[in-house]
């Protein structure tokens, strides 16, 4: 608890979700929260659940300069910039060649470029003051295959490769980075759809095929506090459940193994297409 008491925290896409459940958790530990979501509704929800400690903002990380503008008058009003969360992203699915390339252009804004511009707002701002901590949302998928997820995949490998990149330039400067890669998590977006704006054919049912290739969705606030948890520790790469730790590692020893089993997983998918 001490470690989390009179810290701050910038936390986007918390209007539900991961970020949510960090969120709340922070504040119950005493942390001062600021939920940043692009739906300010949500916010200002989870901004209420968290105490008066919390304040909301609406946020489309797409926009870099409002990005580094809200950061830096959230640290300046608590005198210190301790924990960045760069939460917000969205997921695409479907057969590569069916996704029509502005799908991908949108998956890259929101789940790279959004997490860049929290990346380039809070650095600077943490290098100064000589701490903090900036923790990037990633995925299980950016640490290895995800066959019908390839944009969210591509995505969550550039976030991987940033923070790890990052965490060693960062090391002797103050400024510690990790990255959350997390299998699937029992969140909304695992019954969400592909952007309606732009058609996509087909796409596997999120829940029924993640839960295919990875086992049952993790509880959401258990992910929260094991996120936090390996934070404290300052770990790197946070890998979370065990099972996907344990499935991470079979991947880089029998590659092929894996191979095998998620084009099985895949091939029952397709199956279902009518």
């Amino acid at each position: 608890m001490n470690f989390w008491q009179e810290k701050t925290a910038f936390i986007t896409g918390a209007g539900s979700g991961i970020g949510r459940a960090i969120a709340t958790t922070l504040a119950n530990r005493g942390t001062r929260v600021c939920v940043a979501d692009i739906n300010l509704t949500s916010a200002e929800n989870v901004a209420r659940a968290c105490g008066n400690s919390a304040r909301a903002v609406s946020l489309d990380v797409c926009d870099a300069d409002a990005v580094r503008r809200e950061m830096e008058k959230f640290a300046a009003e608590n005198g210190r910039l301790d924990f960045v969360f760069n939460n917000a992203g969205i997921g695409i699915a479907g057969e590569s060649d069916e996704i029509p390339l502005a799908a991908w252009k949108r998956i890259i804004d929101i789940n790279v470029y959004g997490v860049l511009h929290g990346v380039l707002a809070a650095y600077p701002i943490l290098v100064k003051q000589g701490f903090g901590h900036i923790i990037n949302t990633a995925s299980l998928a950016g640490l290895g295959a995800a066959p019908l997820f390839a944009p969210y995949s591509l995505t969550k490998h550039a976030v991987v490769g940033l923070s790890t990149s990052l965490r060693i330039e960062a090391a002797a400067r103050g400024v510690r980075v990790s990255v959350v890669c997390p299998a699937a998590i029992e969140t909304p977006i695992l019954d969400s759809e592909n952007p309606r704006d732009i058609p996509i054919p087909w796409s596997p049912n999120m829940r029924r095929f993640l839960t295919a290739l990875a086992g049952p969705p993790y509880p959401v606030d258990q992910c929260a506090h094991e996120v936090l948890a390996a934070i404290e520790k300052n770990k790197s790469v946070i890998v979370l459940p065990g099972r996907a730790r344990f499935a991470w590692v079979l991947g880089r020893l029998f590659p092929g193994l894996i191979e095998k089993l998620s084009g099985i997983a895949v091939a029952r998918e397709r199956s279902t297409r009518t």
